[in-house]
């Protein structure tokens, strides 16, 4: 059986060369492309790959925002994220959300591919580096959290918290209203409400902060 793969990246060059490389194997084929989180989502409705191999950041809508889309699809695909950096925030909030995969794009060609078989057998996959990146973070997170942002974070009224909490998992908004019992509109406004009070200019970067403070894994 033939995997198909949805490859987004906003990086042309990016493009043709994993285009290639997966190419070159006979039992995967890329089906289509995006050049962006908005156009991956459109385009993954359109032609239900098996697997989007998905750049963490792309103009409009990034990699990691993308992810709550994709899954919310009628026909969810497993995702594979692909980015240039190994910043062990950014796996942890994409992992939270449901990919099942990380790779640095300097990944050698059989293990991409490996990877992508993986996730589409129902497996995770994570780079060596990124899996000791993530492993390091876990263990001196607590010692990198700002002060700044520890005072920031006090200020979220006790919803605030609670919603913040959920999205640093990688919940979607229709998600956080299912499991705190409120509306979608309520929790958008919770959503802009943290984003305006943490100085964070995206759903992504307030999850990271609420990564290094430990509220992800608060119960």
């Amino acid at each position: 059986m033939t995997i198909r793969v949805l490859l987004a990246d906003d990086n042309e060059i990016t493009r043709r060369g994993l285009t290639w490389i997966m190419d070159s194997s006979p039992d995967i084929e890329v089906c289509g492309e995006a050049v962006d989180g908005e156009e991956a989502v459109a385009r993954a409705g359109d032609l239900q790959p098996d697997v989007v191999l998905l750049d963490v950041r792309m103009p409009r809508l990034d990699g990691i925002e993308s992810i709550g889309r994709l899954l919310n699809l009628p026909h969810p695909p497993r995702i594979l994220m692909l980015t240039t950096f190994h910043e062990d925030e950014s796996v942890r909030v994409a992992l939270r959300a449901g990919a099942a995969g990380f790779l640095l794009k300097d990944t050698p060609p059989d293990e991409l591919l490996r990877a992508i078989r993986d996730v589409h057998g129902g497996h995770a996959a994570l780079a060596p580096p990124v899996a000791r990146r993530l492993v390091d973070g876990l263990a001196d997170r607590a010692s990198r959290t700002d002060p700044e942002e520890e005072s920031r974070i006090a200020a979220l009224s006790p919803r605030e918290h609670e919603v913040l909490r959920l999205l640093a998992r990688g919940l979607t908004n229709t998600d956080i209203a299912s499991a705190l019992g409120m509306t979608e509109g309520t929790v958008k406004g919770h959503v802009s409400s943290i984003l305006a009070k943490l100085g964070a200019d995206s759903r992504v970067k307030a999850a990271r902060i609420a990564y290094r403070a430990g509220l992800d894994d608060q119960a």
